[in-house]
């Protein structure tokens, strides 16, 4: 594919590593937020991720530092990011409010073929997007962190060009990931309506004092981990037998906990001041190490388990 232009609004938890992979996939590529102190720490972000995947073997051996400062180029306003860009990756925080106001700026400042992909998770941004935009607006979703997870959630709204979502799927697959796409935007996608689905039932379990935070990891890592890489969901359906599956559907001993829209266990979690890896304690004691040494001990486990399954190879059957 030939080199995009590529600006990425928002250089947090997302908007860096995207940057990256776009850079690492051959485009050139500008990035900005409005949080000076955000962008400026942005930089530092990219280069040890790309420190980790370039140990791994995962890049090639002309990727180094100074390469990574000619592919991206940090600016400090809209105005410096947008001219000339193919397409704007917008990855700012998960408020309409703030999508609508950036989507308002970016009309005018748009050239007329250039094409607008929202990171939403969850947020339908298509009532928000200016008319003369809609046509070439979509979500791109991708998973954290993005230059280790491959799966990119893709789905136009009611006005985009159907050939735009194939060129964003072409697009997606060029950088070795792994497009679905969807008729249209469904809030969560496949993965995250998934992951809520769990969450729900956790803190329920977690709520009632039936488990404790050990247990839910446990169950999780020795139970459904080992099996979703190679089968998945559906694939272990086939290898159960459609028949029990049916059986243990019509028996409905299932009933999903009520959406309360809070979870007790968390609520006092948070108000102890324990938010999680930053802070050092959340669920779980995370000891004296330093938090970025956490999230890099995480992304190699993360990475040589990738390594590892694509050598194994998921058990996929033809469509049916």
């Amino acid at each position: 594919m030939h080199e995009k232009h590529i600006a990425v609004i928002g250089a947090g938890l997302m908007g860096h590593a995207l940057a990256l992979v776009y850079a690492l996939g051959g485009h050139k590529v500008c990035i900005t937020d409005s949080n000076l102190e955000t962008l400026a720490g942005s930089k530092a972000l990219m280069i040890s991720a790309l420190d980790l995947l370039s140990e791994g073997g995962e890049v090639a051996a002309s990727w180094n530092h100074g390469k990574l400062s000619q592919s991206v180029t940090w600016c400090k306003t809209l105005e410096e990011t947008l001219p000339g860009v193919d397409l704007v990756v917008e990855a700012i925080s998960e408020s309409l409010d703030a999508k609508r106001a950036l989507y308002e700026k970016l009309d005018p400042l748009l050239n007329e073929d250039c094409v607008l992909a929202s990171n939403t998770s969850g947020l339908d941004v298509f009532p928000v997007v200016p008319a003369s935009l809609q046509k070439r607006t979509l979500m791109m979703h991708w998973y954290s962190p993005p230059y280790l997870c491959d799966l990119v959630d893709i789905a136009g709204g009611p006005y985009t060009d159907p050939k735009l979502v194939e060129e964003m799927v072409a697009l997606v697959k060029s950088l070795g990931k792994e497009p679905v796409v969807f008729k249209k935007f469904v809030p969560g996608y496949v993965a995250n309506r998934i992951q809520a689905a769990i969450r729900l039932e956790v803190f329920d379990l977690l709520d009632k004092g039936l488990v404790t935070p050990e247990d839910v990891d446990r169950s999780v890592i020795h139970g459904l981990a080992l099996r979703i890489p190679i089968l998945g969901v559906l694939a272990k359906s086939d290898f159960s037998g459609l028949p029990l599956v049916q059986k243990i559907t019509a028996n409905k001993s299932y009933t999903p906990p009520e959406l309360k829209g809070n979870c007790t266990s968390l609520d006092r979690l948070l108000a102890e001041g324990n938010s999680g890896v930053r802070s050092g304690k959340g669920f779980f004691d995370w000891g004296e190490k330093n938090p970025e040494e956490l999230f890099r001990e995480r992304n190699k486990k993360l990475l040589k388990l990738k390594k590892t399954l694509r050598e194994i190879k998921p058990m996929l059957g033809a469509p049916n």
